[in-house]
């Protein structure tokens, strides 16, 4: 296997809107249905103040820039170290950033400064993955 090792300093990111069934898809799936993400009056008397929307789905997008752009295709997570920041909320604009922190040369194995902002700026997750890179070539 030619394994083409991304460089240190790379960047890739990807922008997403948390769409209105995001919430409801994400809650078939992983069976979270906390009333913070579907009850108002009871997310109003949180310190958020409102409905949030699931880690899952704001890290998801960090999810897609690695196994869409960087790595890329074939990778996964062997590993993730994220720390919440700020909520998302319904409607938000997202952006998942990840910037190669170390690559080997050896394996395929990739580290990464990660994080997920929101449009306005604010940092909603940030932190450190490391992926494994499959060659998927036929």
């Amino acid at each position: 296997m030619v394994y083409n090792a991304p460089e240190v300093g790379q960047c890739a990111s990807l922008t997403r809107t948390i769409g209105p069934d995001d919430i409801a898809l994400f809650s078939r799936i992983s069976g979270d249905f906390n009333p913070l993400h579907y009850d108002a009056a009871a997310a109003q008397r949180t310190r958020f103040g409102e409905i949030v929307v699931q880690g899952g789905i704001t890290t998801a997008v960090l999810n897609a820039v690695v196994a869409e752009k960087l790595p890329g295709p074939g990778s996964v997570f062997l590993s993730v170290n994220w720390s919440f920041r700020a909520p998302a909320r319904p409607g938000d604009v997202i952006t998942g950033h990840v910037e190669v922190t170390k690559s080997r040369q050896d394996k395929p194995i990739t580290e990464l400064a990660t994080a997920v902002t929101r449009s306005d700026g604010t940092v909603l997750v940030e932190g450190t993955a490391v992926c494994y890179t499959m060659d998927l070539r036929t």
